[in-house]
């Protein structure tokens, strides 16, 4: 086969094979967005594990958490962290605030702005490295605080997306009343039809992933958060790549 004709042939083929890539991901939106979802589930527990264990005890996703902490910290006991919390819980209500002023306008499902939104989640997670790349451990007090501004609002900003997309039980930063629901309505509960499959999966990931950010802290503060900036990376791709083509639809 000539070279000339080689070439063209391998370029049909990826074209077929991009088609297809995208056909399966736009065939079934809710299914997208909840695989897409979970793997940001996952992503927060390895985060708020680096945050918890390598961040003097401070939750970046999980804010329920920090609240209690705060709490508990203003009675002076276990000398436990104030300033980290607070850091938190304002960078992520910024972040969350901030998506919803992105989003507020959006269309109902995958946009464009989710895309936009996800890839800066990423920059924000990668930004984050660059106190912890500048320095060594023991991280003086101002990178930790740095680091956890930044992850908070990354985080913020990551639900801000879960909460526009919609998809029932599956928040990515909380599991409390996912936990609540596959109990109430288990069948020692309720006894009412759920989705316990995805329920059960919220949980398990979101605690792999605090297994996982664990682990990769035994090697390097910045291996867990660089693998939270992948996954994140992976899903901006994946949820625009299957995005519905809204211009082709509006004309049909």
């Amino acid at each position: 086969m000539p070279l000339a004709d080689r070439d063209r042939y391998g370029e049909e083929t990826s074209l077929r094979l991009d088609g297809v890539v995208r056909q399966r991901l736009r065939g079934n939106q809710d299914r997208l967005h909840l695989v897409l979802m979970l793997a940001l589930t996952f992503s927060t527990g390895v985060v708020d594990a680096v945050g918890y264990l390598g961040l003097d005890r401070v939750f970046t996703g999980n804010m329920t958490g920090n609240v209690v902490i705060l709490g508990m910290a203003l009675t002076g006991a276990d000398d436990l962290p104030v300033v980290g919390p607070i850091i938190a819980l304002v960078g992520f209500v910024l972040g969350a605030m901030v998506g919803g002023r992105v989003l507020r306008t959006a269309e109902k499902g995958w946009t464009g702005r989710a895309t936009w939104l996800l890839s800066v989640v990423a920059a924000l997670i990668v930004l984050a490295l660059v106190p912890i790349l500048v320095t060594s451990d023991p991280y003086p007090v101002a990178a930790t605080f740095t680091v956890t501004g930044i992850l908070g609002a990354a985080m913020g900003m990551q639900a801000g997306v879960a909460r526009h997309l919609g998809v029932a039980d599956v928040t990515t930063v909380v599991v409390t009343s996912t936990l609540v629901g596959l109990a109430f309505d288990s069948h020692l509960g309720r006894r009412n039809g759920q989705k316990w499959v995805r329920r059960l999966l919220a949980v398990v990931l979101i605690a792999l992933g605090a297994l996982t950010g664990a682990a990769l802290l035994q090697l390097q503060l910045g291996y867990g958060i660089g693998l939270a900036a992948l996954i994140t990376v992976i899903v901006a791709i994946l949820g625009h790549v299957g995005a519905p083509r809204r211009g082709a639809a509006a004309s049909a």
